[in-house]
Parts: C-alpha cells; structure tokens; sequence
C-alpha cells in the first residue's frame, strides 16, 4: 500500500523552519508495510493545498496531510480539503466544547477565533489530539482516504502512532508485508570503505542497506522485510550479525545511541571518574558529555585549558616543555592529560591541543594538526591526526575521536598505534 505526505506551512518552504514531521511519519508507516510514494512541502495557500491533494491522491491508497489546523487567518488546511471535495465545513459542537474545557483548564483566555479548530469537511470523523488543541480528521473518498493533523511536531509524534496508523490498518485491513528498520552507527571509516567491506560480505536476501553520512560518522538503514514481524526481525537480527562482524569496532552504537552516550553508559557500569582537560576544543567534549542525563556520576571538572598560561596553572604543565615542544605537541598533551587525571583524583584524564585555523600553523605543524590523549594510572595513550575540514569541523571530528577512544579504552579495543 502506498501514501503520500503533504506538509503544509510557508515555514517549510521559505526555510525558516526545517521539516521534520514527513521523515518521522514515514518511519513510523515504514515498518506498518506502508511505502511513501511522495512529498510535498507547500504553503499556507488553499491553491496549492489543493493542487497537492489532488495529485498525491492520484498517486497514494492514503494520503497523511499535517499542518494547517491551528486558529489563525493562515490555517486554511481543513477548509482547502473541503473544497477540493466539494464539501461544505461543518462546526462539531462536541469538538468546540472540548476545546473550551481544555483552554479553562489551562488557564488559557478564549477567543472565539479558536472556534475555527472545531471546523470539519462533512463527513469527516474527528482523531483527538491529547498533545494539543486543534483535532485531526480523516476523510473516506472512494477507495482513499484522507488523515490531517496538526503540524506541530510534539503534536505528531503523538497522534501518528496513536491515531494515524490504527486508523489505517483499520481502513486497509489485510496481510502486507512488514517491515523493521535498524540504523547502526559507524565511527573511522569512510562511507566508501564501508560500503567496500559490507558488498565483500554480502549478499543479504531481504535486507536493504542505506548509507548515510552523518558527519563525522556514517550512518547505515537495514530495511528487512517479511510476511510478518517475526519473519522481518528474523532477517535483520541475521543480517546485522554478519555486518557487526565485518565492521567491528567501528560500529559504536544503534539507533538513539550516540559516541556520548556509548561513553556515557560504559564508564557509568565500570564505575569509573573522568577529567577533561580541552584547549582548541573548547569545552565540546565536555558539552556533548554533560549532554546525557546522569553525567554527574562519572565527570568530574572540564577544564577548558585555552592559553598557555591556563595549561601551567590548572594542569602543571611544565612552561618549559611548552616552550620547548610548543602547545601543540604530544608531550603537552600527555601532560594535560597526566594533569587532568591528578588533579582531579579521577580514573581517567583526557585533554586535547591542537591548531583549528585557519591561521596559526607552520611547515612542521600545519593547520588541523591535533593531539588527543587519554591517561590512566599506569599510561597516556595519545593520537596525533591531521585534519583537512574547517575550523569547526577539525573540532567536531576531534570530539568524536576523544568519544571513540574512550570507548575504545573502555572495551578492550585498539585506542591508538602505540
């Protein structure tokens, strides 16, 4: 069965506001064995509304339409329908009720252009919205049918698996086939090398494979597909086995897992403290850390150590060795490191040094020129790189690496050359 998404704002398409309701959507009837024939992005314009109705219902059994539905002069989704049915609106005085219950509730003053969200085509049949005020509807016409929410994201992420896709299987009743989707997390290869060694593996029968950089990681879709969800789980536990193996260790996670939260949640059950200690980085790794709920049980301090003079005082990092090896060198960072760790009487230190431009290298150290070191008790494990992006992208991917050796360290695998 195919469906169509119609997302309706002048937001969307003047690029004041990114969408994200139709990539969520379409995940969500992805797995129900629904294919997205088509999307489009218009305005708050009953024209154009009705011109994407009408072609998307050509193309589509369902047509999922969000945006639109809200109390303004600009909300014209619910009469645009009606009119390209040729339907009259029509006020559902059950509906209108409710929203002044819930406005009363809210403590939120009533006005009687809100009236306007209790406004249907005929015909229509009314989905509640427990995350707003203004309901969605869905629309029978022939063998189509027609569902329309709120463009609100919080809001559709409530009412797509609640409200849409019950609606459908109620319309569409029948056997098809399912699917289940899966997106492992790739860190330190590039995606054509990815590609390279998973193609050598293959090949996997019902299983789909996209490759989506997400930098500076690579992000891998599995798609498998079955008669049933127990056949599609079935393929892709098989098929994600084979592609952890060929990609071990530089898979680090699936799905919601982020470098910061593998990190995270590793030196949380090993009961272990860290210290960063972060000069061009400037407090990211620190950042992305204090990101994932419940940090305070493994950081200790961030110190972003930007000057020479900074590295002296909060890390001790002898101002002869600065002198001598500079502030990007090894063996300032490995001091940073050692300092970080002493200084703050944690398990692990990390520090980063390093020259992110555009200006400031020379011959022997050239922009994008990094060390990054990681110290316990007993050693410093240090990476030198030398990256070719921007400024901001020399630090993102500096982050990530720190991220990726710490859970390196943390699961046995190979940190660094040394």
């Amino acid at each position: 069965m195919k469906a169509g998404l119609l997302m309706v704002g002048n937001e969307l398409v003047d690029g004041t506001v990114r969408d994200v309701n139709a990539s969520f959507i379409a995940r969500e009837l992805e797995p129900a064995g629904w294919e997205v024939s088509s999307i489009l992005l218009v305005g708050d314009d009953a024209a154009a509304v009705k011109a994407g109705i009408e072609y998307l219902t050509v193309l589509s059994d369902a047509l999922i339409v969000a945006g639109g539905l809200g109390p303004t002069v600009d909300d014209i989704t619910a009469a645009a329908v009606a009119e390209t049915f040729g339907l009259p609106l029509e006020r559902n005085e059950e509906v209108l009720e409710r929203l002044k219950e819930r406005f009363a509730a809210f403590r939120i003053p009533w006005t009687e252009n809100n009236a306007k969200q209790a406004c249907f085509p005929r015909g229509a049949e009314v989905s509640d919205n427990p995350a707003g005020t203004a309901a969605g509807f869905y629309l029978r016409r022939g063998k189509k049918i027609i569902v329309v929410v709120p463009g609100v994201p919080r809001e559709v992420r409530k009412m797509v698996p609640e409200g849409v896709l019950p609606v459908l299987e109620k319309e569409f009743p029948g056997k098809r086939t399912r699917k289940t989707r899966k997106t492992l997390k790739v860190f330190g290869l590039s995606e054509a090398r990815v590609d390279e060694m998973i193609s050598r593996a293959g090949p996997f029968p019902h299983l789909s494979i996209g490759f989506y950089p997400h930098f500076p990681e690579t992000h891998l879709v599995l798609i498998a597909e079955g008669a049933d969800e127990k056949e599609a789980a079935s393929r892709m536990e098989r098929g994600e086995q084979v592609i952890r193996e060929v990609l071990r260790p530089f898979i680090f996670g699936a799905d919601d897992e982020t470098l910061e939260s593998v990190a995270a949640r590793l030196l949380t059950t090993k009961g272990l403290t860290l210290a960063v200690a972060e000069s061009f980085t400037g407090g990211l790794i620190t950042d992305r850390l204090t990101d994932v709920p419940g940090s305070s049980l493994f950081l200790d301090r961030g110190i972003v150590s930007y000057s020479n003079e900074a590295k002296v005082d909060l890390l001790g990092v002898p101002r002869e060795v600065i002198m001598r090896k500079g502030a990007v060198s090894r063996e300032t960072a490995e001091l940073m490191a050692r300092g970080a760790r002493e200084r703050s009487r944690t398990d692990l230190g990390i520090s980063t040094t390093g020259i992110a431009g555009p200006s400031g290298g020379s011959e022997e150290k050239p922009v994008g020129t990094v060390y990054l070191c990681l110290a316990d008790a007993e050693r410093v494990l240090c990476r030198k790189a030398n990256f070719r992006w921007g400024r901001r992208g020399i630090k993102e991917m500096s982050a990530a690496l720190v991220l990726d050796m710490i859970r390196r360290y943390l699961t046995g695998e190979k940190v660094c050359d040394e």
